[in-house]
């Protein structure tokens, strides 16, 4: 089975990179399949060389107009029996033409004969466009609707949490849809080392892409609040800025960078995350809101590393439908994240069953685990398809009598010869 997967890829950094990448990984391991990656165009001038042992195809660029044309000449010139799209509303683009544009590939590409597949890890209705900077928010919800009728079209569509999949099919009464776990990025997660926590200090992690739903001014406020209660935290913030706030991290930094026990770390490459996750006590998620499940989530989960997070209800259907360890807070209120985390810092037993409870949940939940239900789903519509001219074929008139019309029918006699 050959697939084609389109995705924004490394070295690139653009939204869901990562996710793609170790999509891709995973499809490396399956002899059964051949994978070609379908992703973005290197920004000019950005460094990094092609991932070695992935055959990566760079055929659209990001905020072109014309991505669906360039997918649809790649169907045509690779000829996948599956074209895997992983998608966030502004994969394609930040203006709202090039990113409606490229949403419209996965139903082109189906219309051009190309079983799609549609991976969503966001919906337009779920999404606080306020956060995201929008500027003419009831255009965006009319475009998003239409956007999300539009990837329904598709041959199916997968979301990752079921909140997300009874809104597309009661909202958008769609068809085809599935839930699927957002899944951690490891085949065999390490179980924890709590010696490297708290020891000689607490690291309480914040991670991510600044600046939008994710702000860092009540975060900060919370550990002023208990730093004098905790002299042994250190607050460590690390990632860089959303594309629709550049300089947010930048000015955070030069306003707090001067403060002991602060840390600011900037970009995390891949390789550094675990030891990041590893010597951290806790990860907060100081949100506004939500676009979906939570990537960082599921890192922490992978290391084993206890959650806070503010109490937004799309996290806490995470946290149910996953059985993650996750403490909720009212992020307007510092005060209240400010005690969680004080109330976890200081129970070591506590820190160590929720640490344990994520540990376990990611266990259950493996790349490989989740790729192989992907692939197990293509192969039973390739099965399928394979069968149906044989299907064809052997349906006969009504008037011709099946073979056990037959045999009833037949003397005891003719049995016994047969």
């Amino acid at each position: 089975m050959k697939i084609c997967l389109v995705s924004a890829f490394p070295p690139s950094r653009r939204g869901l990179n990562e996710y793609g990448f170790h999509i891709a990984r995973e499809l490396q391991q399956d002899s059964l399949s051949s994978l070609i990656i379908l992703a973005d165009q290197l920004d000019s001038g950005q460094d990094g060389q092609e991932l070695e042992n992935f055959d990566v195809q760079r055929v659209w660029r990001f905020n072109s107009h014309f991505t669906p044309i360039r997918l649809l000449q790649a169907v045509r010139r690779f000829k996948p029996d599956v074209l895997w799209f992983n998608l966030l509303f502004s994969s394609f683009g930040d203006t709202p033409v090039a990113a409606f544009s490229g949403l419209t590939a996965p139903v082109l590409t189906r219309i051009a004969g190309c079983y799609t597949h549609v991976t969503l890890h966001h919906l337009m209705d779920n999404i606080n466009l306020e956060d995201a900077n929008v500027h003419f928010p009831r255009l965006y919800r009319l475009a998003g609707n239409v956007a999300t009728r539009l990837l329904l079209m598709a041959n199916s569509v997968s979301v990752l949490l079921p909140a997300y999949r009874r809104t597309l099919i009661e909202k958008y009464r769609g068809e085809n849809v599935h839930f699927r776990a957002h899944g951690i990025f490891s085949a065999r997660p390490e179980y924890p080392d709590f010696s490297r926590r708290g020891n000689p200090e607490h690291r309480i992690l914040a991670f991510g892409k600044w600046g939008t739903y994710k702000r860092l001014e009540q975060l900060i406020e919370a550990f002023f609040r208990l730093a004098p209660q905790m002299p042994q935290a250190r607050l460590v913030i690390a990632g860089s800025d959303h594309p629709m706030a550049a300089g947010y991290v930048e000015s955070m930094a030069k306003r707090y960078g001067d403060c002991p026990n602060m840390e600011f770390t900037g970009y995390v490459a891949e390789e550094k995350i675990p030891e990041l996750f590893g010597t951290a006590s806790a990860l907060v998620m100081p949100y506004h809101s939500a676009t979906g499940a939570s990537g960082v989530a599921h890192l922490a989960c992978q290391y084993g590393v206890p959650i806070i997070s503010s109490d937004i209800p799309d996290f806490r259907s995470m946290a149910e439908d996953e059985n993650l360890a996750i403490n909720f807070c009212d992020l307007n209120r510092p005060q209240s994240m400010a005690d969680e985390i004080l109330r976890l810092l200081r129970d070591s037993q506590l820190q160590r069953e929720m640490a344990e409870q994520n540990f376990s949940a990611a266990l259950r939940m493996t790349m490989p685990q989740v790729v192989r239900q992907y692939v197990r789903s293509f192969d039973i519509y390739q099965r399928s398809k394979a069968l149906e001219p044989l299907s064809r074929f052997r349906r006969l008139p009504a008037w011709i009598p099946s073979r056990s019309s037959f045999f009833r029918a037949a003397s005891p006699g003719w049995q016994l010869w047969m």
